[in-house]
């Protein structure tokens, strides 16, 4: 029996392991990401909501996570994964901590696009009595929302990037298959049909992120 017959009920179930860990992920961490960028911009000193408090912890939280290997946060946030999940390994499980990194990169990529919204705009609102919070949701994130599209099409890249190192400790996906039935096996053509996969899902994604971009550029 080809043994492609029993691996590709198997690779199809990794792929929609795959797609639901990264939709799962960027759905929660693109909202939290996009609420604690701004709210990183707005705090900055000298900018609408200024407090610097509150900007120095959350600017230290990000500054704390995001400069660690995804691999080793892994293992890090195990205790928390398992108190969300009851479990460390599984999709769900891989879930909680590739939720949490690309919260914290998110969160920097937009406090980087709102920062560098032109100053003039967001005066011109604030002199014609906008509120600051209407400045901030109806001004400053439409001024950056194109940069915002390609920051969240490097971002969905960067998930996928992650899920499937979390295979690596039995998150399951593309990424256990790999490792399992392409690395362990020393099966190389399990191996490449597993990148083809994901280089196939990544350029579907920029693609669609490119493409949102230059629409709303150009409007």
């Amino acid at each position: 029996m080809n043994k492609w017959d029993t691996l590709t009920p198997v690779l199809i179930q990794s792929i929609g392991e795959t797609v639901y860990m990264v939709a799962v992920s960027l759905l929660i961490s693109g909202v939290a990401g996009l609420v604690i960028g701004a709210l990183l911009y707005a705090t900055r000193p000298g900018n609408l909501f200024e407090n610097r408090v509150v900007f120095a912890v959350a600017n230290l939280v990000i500054n704390l996570i995001r400069p660690i290997p995804f691999i080793i946060f892994l293992t890090a946030v195990a205790p928390v994964t398992r108190a969300v999940t009851g479990t460390t390994l599984g999709t769900d499980a891989a879930i909680v901590p590739i939720t949490i990194m690309a919260t914290v990169v998110i969160a920097r990529v937009v406090e980087q696009n709102l920062v560098a919204v032109d100053p003039g705009t967001v005066e011109a609102a604030r002199a014609v009595g906008a509120r600051r919070i209407g400045v901030l949701f109806g001004v400053v994130i439409p001024e950056a929302l194109a940069p915002l599209i390609l920051g969240y099409t490097f971002m969905f890249i960067a998930v996928v990037d992650m899920s499937a190192m979390a295979g690596y400790i039995g998150g399951g996906g593309l990424g256990n298959f790999a490792i399992i039935y392409g690395y362990q096996q020393f099966n190389q053509q399990a191996t490449w049909v597993t990148v083809a996969i994901i280089v196939v899902i990544v350029q579907a994604g920029q693609l669609i992120g490119n493409a949102l971009a230059h629409r709303i550029l150009r409007r």
